[in-house]
């Protein structure tokens, strides 16, 4: 398993927060950059802490499956929305 450390030094956007020491925050950095939405980070670390991690990653994969979207970040809430009202 990889150090923080190091997985923060691979990621690829220069301008994210650079305190992270937390696993949560690392998960919500992942999701920001996953979804092209780098001027949301706190919004990502508030739910990789308080989310379930199985929920989140459903959510991702589904908006994985849209290549052509304008907002993945917005398909992302909509899918995250429709899977909080399931459980």
């Amino acid at each position: 398993m990889k150090s923080i450390a190091k997985a923060i030094a691979e990621v690829k956007f220069k301008d994210r927060p650079k305190n992270i020491s937390k696993e949560f925050q690392m998960y919500g950095v992942f999701l920001a950059e996953s979804l092209n939405d780098t001027k949301h980070y706190s919004l990502y670390i508030k739910l990789a802490k308080e989310m379930d991690r199985k929920i989140l990653e459903e959510a991702l994969n589904f908006t994985k499956g849209y290549y052509g979207a304008k907002s993945k970040a917005k398909i992302f809430m909509w899918k995250l929305q429709q899977l909080k009202q399931i459980l």
